[in-house]
């Protein structure tokens, strides 16, 4: 007989009640908006607010609301055109202490984020934004790797007490000059402990030399590792300057593409793009009058470089201070960062955690250095557009700084802290930007597109008719033709598209036209178990069979062929999802969600429905099919 247990009654309402609700925001379009973020030098406060309301107005542009939101300023205006005019008007005035971008701030009323619910974010083709596709420089992480490499054989070749006369780098590999050929087991023996990844390779005829070189599958890890890092640096970065619903995929051998919903703004999207932070961390050479000739002079000792410290001179300038060539750590070897007050001056600090590379280096250098100067060095690497020959090229503007020359109190590893910062929201910037990491390698805009938000909006529109009428008809159809059930048949229908949105929403799938084009396929593949199960009634109903039993049996023996058939589109729609990338894989995301849920309503909410109607009907004899 028909029948539908209590507790399926339960999870369907539940299903539905969360499904609207995590639906619900969707209700809410997002606003078009400037955020301001602070750079190195800016803080994000009440004056900064007052600052920003002095400048729009004064500049005619009128805002829907100003808020300090999370760690950023954020502008609301109630348009594209003014949100343009207001970067503009901010640009300018703020300088380099701020970045300025365009993006979409979000609506949804604070009770219902706290819930989790968010809006279901939309790609490129349906928001606007821009898109870029970048080349890595993959030489220039081999060569960086090989410079590496060089460092730690002279430091091996030092550490052993083996005579030598150079570690050079060349066109064949590392080449090592010892000065006694005896040595060379030896010398062997420590560079094959300390890099085992290097081929070591004797020179005919010159038993005092040595070749190492890297193996082929070393540098395809390295190229790996290079693009690998690059893309995870980029997507801290972003994340970290509050762009969301970002996309980045590696694509290929040695390109990245990158795609920012919502930005409007190329040269910022340049900046948000490129900018990195690290630290290094050096021997002070001298702080003092060597420093002082060598800022007037230019000559500088061959075993120093000259810097300029945070720290003002007598004239009031930023004092020169000679630091060692020798890098004893760098921003690659930096594992955490997280910004508290020093626990004893209570001034601003950045806590740092190093690998385990970084902290064997680090420890060796205090064992030896207790008493003696230590200087962390600041290196900001923020992308330009200049124009040559009439074009415009990219190029980074490098700044080097020492923020901090302090006496090495003890011994320590992994684990200190640097100190010498200005303020507490620096700490907690530089803390972000060391985070976010630094890049492994150098990359070039090969290709760059801006989709304007009206094209976006008119994708949207044609989107959202496509799948409008296309359940208008599908819907106007099983009214027509099935009657009672072709009511069950259409409710089953928008509770499926409700589901599939709830779902896309939760897991922040991001919505694309092939989306789009994917949730209509949904609604055809729906119809079609709403048929089998429509036809296998009608059957049963042919053959004599009761109303009742027709029903139920209609929905038993339709389950099956259901079943089997969804199997096989959903097998399509898992491939798409795994193996493809950008639009085939938004599409295949879609297919999933849209199957599985289609399969619930179909086979299970529609019965239930069928079951309130004509379960408790014992003398039933017709049925409206």
């Amino acid at each position: 007989m028909l029948q539908y247990s209590t507790w399926k009654y339960v999870v369907a309402a539940l299903i539905i009640a969360l499904s609207a609700f995590y639906s619900l925001p969707n209700l809410y379009p997002k606003d078009p908006a400037v955020q301001v973020v602070a750079n190195r030098g800016g803080v994000v406060d009440d004056a900064l607010l007052l600052r920003v309301r002095g400048l729009l107005e004064k500049g005619g542009v009128e805002t829907k609301a100003l808020a300090i939101e999370v760690d950023s300023l954020v502008v609301r205006l109630p348009n594209a055109d003014l949100q343009t005019k207001a970067a503009d008007t901010l640009r300018p005035a703020l300088g380099q202490e701020y970045t300025v971008a365009l993006n979409l701030a979000s609506t949804v009323p604070g009770w219902l984020a706290a819930t989790g619910a968010r809006s279901m974010s939309m790609g490129l083709d349906l928001q606007g934004g821009v898109h870029f596709l970048l080349e890595v420089d993959q030489n220039a992480a081999i060569e960086k790797r090989s410079n590496g490499f060089a460092d730690e054989i002279a430091t091996v070749l030092r550490d052993g007490k083996f005579a030598y006369t150079g570690v050079a780098r060349t066109a064949n590999g590392i080449q090592v000059e010892l000065r006694d050929a005896d040595d060379m087991s030896m010398v062997r023996a420590a560079i094959t402990r300390e890099a085992p990844e290097l081929e070591l390779v004797d020179v005919p005829g010159q038993p005092t030399r040595l070749l190492a070189r890297m193996t082929p599958t070393l540098i395809k890890t390295i190229m790996d590792g290079a693009i690998e890092q690059n893309r995870n640096t980029l997507d801290n970065r972003i994340n970290s300057l509050g762009v969301g619903e970002q996309v980045i995929q590696r694509q290929g051998e040695s390109r990245i593409v990158v795609q920012l919903p919502g930005v409007q703004d190329t040269a910022e999207a340049r900046n948000l793009i490129g900018a990195t932070a690290t630290l290094e961390y050096r021997h002070v050479v001298d702080y003092g009058a060597q420093a002082v000739q060598a800022a007037t002079t230019g000559a500088v000792p061959p075993n120093a470089r000259l810097y300029y410290s945070r720290d003002l001179g007598p004239d009031g300038k930023p004092r020169p201070i000679l630091l060692s060539r020798r890098v004893i750590v760098s921003g690659d070897q930096l594992v955490n960062a997280t910004s508290n007050p020093d626990p004893q001056g209570g001034g601003p600090a950045v806590q740092i955690e190093l690998n385990n590379a970084g902290g064997n280096r680090m420890l060796a250098h205090t064992r030896e250095s207790v008493g003696q100067l230590m200087a962390a060095v600041y290196i900001e690497s923020i992308p330009e557009m200049k124009k040559v020959d009439g074009k415009d090229v990219l190029s980074f503007r490098v700044t080097e700084e020492v923020i901090n020359a302090a006496t090495l109190q003890g011994v320590f590893g992994r684990n200190f802290q640097t100190t010498g910062l200005d303020s507490q929201d620096e700490a907690a910037n530089l803390a972000r930007l060391l985070r976010a990491g630094s890049l492994a390698a150098p990359m070039v805009i090969i290709e760059e597109r801006i989709i304007g938000p009206s094209l976006g909006a008119e994708n949207v529109q044609r989107g959202i008719q496509a799948v409008f009428w296309s359940f208008m008809f599908v819907l106007a159809f099983f009214l027509v033709y099935y009657k009672t059930f072709g009511v069950v048949t259409n409710v089953a229908l928008l509770l499926n598209l409700l589901m599939v949105v709830a779902i896309m929403s939760v897991i922040g799938a991001t919505l694309t036209l092939p989306g789009l084009a994917g949730i209509a396929l949904t609604v055809g593949l729906s119809v079609d178990a709403n048929v089998l199960i429509n036809e296998r009634i009608r059957e049963e109903l042919r053959n004599g069979n009761t109303p009742l039993a027709s029903i139920a049996n209609g929905y038993d023996k339709a389950s099956g062929t259901i079943t089997d058939s969804n199997t096989t589109a959903l097998l399509a729609g898992v491939a798409m999802a795994v193996f493809g990338s950008g639009p085939i894989r938004g599409f295949g995301i879609t297919l999933i969600i849209g199957i599985l849920t289609s399969m619930y309503t179909a086979v299970s909410v529609s019965r239930g429905m069928s079951t309130l109607i004509y379960g408790k009907r014992k003398k039933l004899t017709t049925l409206s099919i």
